[in-house]
C-alpha cells in the first residue's frame, strides 16, 4: 500500500548579474589593475591594500574569471553536480536520468563531492565558477554565506535539489524533509505503534526529517523518543552498531531510520541476534533503494522520485541556457513522496 502526498503549487524566481573586477576596484577604492595584482601577486601589494581588496572580495563574493580571454559566447557545454556522497545508492536514478537528460541535449555532467560539509562545497564552487561551467546544481539548500552569495550574483544558471526552501538561490527541485517527517509520524501512530525511536545519518536533510518526526510525536503527546545519531554516509554496518545502542536503552515498537541503509543494516542484526521483524521490533527507512522491496522482510519505507528530480533539473537548465532572450521565470517544483508499506513495518 501506498500513500501519495501532493506536491506543493510554485513560485517564480529571480536571479543576479555576475560581478565584475571593476566592481571589486569601486569598493575598495583602487583601480581594476591593483585588485587584478592583489588577487595574483599578493605579495607585491602594500598589507593595508590587500585587505581592503580581499574585503572587497568577500563582499562581492566575486571570483576570477579563469577563462576571461575566451571570446563571450563560447560555453563549456559542461553542467556540475554537486553531491554529499556517492558512498549510497539513494542518488543514483537522480545522477542517472539528470546525465543522460543533459547529454541529449548536448551537455557534459561533472561531478564534485561535498561529504556534506559547508566548506567543502564553498572550495568547489569557488573552483567552479572560476572555470565558468554553464551550469550548477547543488544538492540541497544549506549553503555557506559566502557559496549564496557568489551564486546569487553570477550569471551561471542554478539548481538545488533534493530539498525545498523559501529562499532559493535561483531554480529549486525537491521535496520537504520536514513534510517527510510528519507524514511518517501520523502514519505510524495510525498502525497503532506507541513507542518509537529513531536512527540517523548525521547529515543536514537526514536531521531536519527525524527532528520534523520526533516534533510531531510530541504534539501527539509522546514524549520520550530515543534518537542515535551516527558518522554519514550511512553504511549497512553504522545500522547494526546504532541498533546495538538502542538496544540498550529499551527495544521500542518501531525504529524510524534517516534512511534505508541504516534500516537493511538493522534488518541483519536482527537477524543475528533472533530478533524478529517486524513481530518484536518494526523498522521504517526512507529512501526506498533497490534493493529495499527484496530484503528479508521487506522494507517500509518512503519513496522519493529521484528520476523525476533529475530530468527536471536538466529540462529546467537546458530551457534556460537555450533561451533567446532570458531570464526565463526561474521554477521551484516539489516533486513530492510516498510512503511504501511492505512486511517491516
Amino acid at each position: 500500500m501506498e500513500e501519495s502526498y501532493a506536491p506543493a503549487t510554485g513560485r517564480t524566481l529571480q536571479t543576479n548579474d555576475s560581478v565584475t573586477l571593476e566592481d571589486v576596484a569601486r569598493l575598495a577604492g583602487v583601480t581594476a589593475m591593483t585588485v587584478s595584482r592583489t588577487l595574483k601577486r599578493p605579495e607585491l601589494v602594500r598589507e593595508e591594500t590587500r585587505l581592503r581588496v580581499m574585503d572587497a572580495v568577500r563582499a562581492t563574493g566575486y571570483v576570477p574569471n579563469l577563462l576571461a580571454g575566451a571570446l563571450a559566447t563560447n560555453k563549456s557545454h559542461l553542467i556540475a553536480l554537486l553531491l554529499p556522497t556517492i558512498a549510497t545508492s539513494i542518488f543514483t536514478d537522480m545522477v542517472q536520468t539528470m546525465m543522460s537528460t543533459l547529454a541529449a541535449a548536448g551537455y557534459q555532467t561533472l561531478l564534485g563531492l561535498t561529504d556534506y560539509l559547508k566548506e567543502r562545497e564553498e572550495q568547489l564552487v569557488e573552483t567552479l565558477l572560476g572555470r565558468r561551467p554553464d551550469a550548477i546544481v547543488l544538492t540541497g539548500t544549506d549553503h555557506s554565506p559566502l557559496t549564496r552569495e557568489r551564486l546569487r550574483r553570477t550569471k551561471v544558471p542554478i539548481v538545488e535539489i533534493w530539498d525545498l526552501t523559501d529562499d532559493p538561490i535561483d531554480m529549486l527541485i525537491g521535496f520537504s524533509h520536514e513534510a517527510v517527517g510528519i507524514a511518517v509520524a501520523r502514519h505510524l501512530l495510525q498502525k497503532d505503534y506507541r513507542r518509537f525511536a529513531v536512527l540517523s545519518a548525521d547529515d543536514p536533510r537526514g536531521l531536519r526529517r527525524s527532528t520534523s518526526f520526533i516534533d510531531e510525536l510530541k504534539r501527539q503527546g509522546i514524549e520520550s523518543v530515543p534518537m542515535e545519531v551516527l558518522p554519514a554516509p550511512a553504511t549497512l554496518q553504522t545500522g547494526r552498531e546504532g541498533f546495538v545502542r538502542l538496544l540498550e536503552k529499551d527495544l521500542p515498537d518501531v525504529i524510524v531510520c534517516s534512511t534505508d541503509t541504516l534500516a537493511q543494516g538493522i534488518l541483519a542484526e536482527a537477524a543475528k541476534r533472533g530478533i524478529g521483524i517486524p513481530q518484536d521490533v518494526a523498522v521504517m527507512g526512507f529512501g526506498d533503494l533497490s534493493t529495499a522491496a527484496h530484503v528479508h522482510p521487506s522494507l517500509s519505507t518512503v519513496r522519493i522520485d529521484g528520476a523525476s528530480i533529475g530530468r527536471l533539473a536538466a529540462e529546467a537548465l537546458v530551457s534556460r541556457l537555450n533561451a533567446k532572450e532570458p531570464p526565463l521565470p526561474a521554477l521551484r517544483v516539489d516533486t513530492g513522496f510516498r510512503i511504501v508499506d511492505r512486511e517491516s513495518a
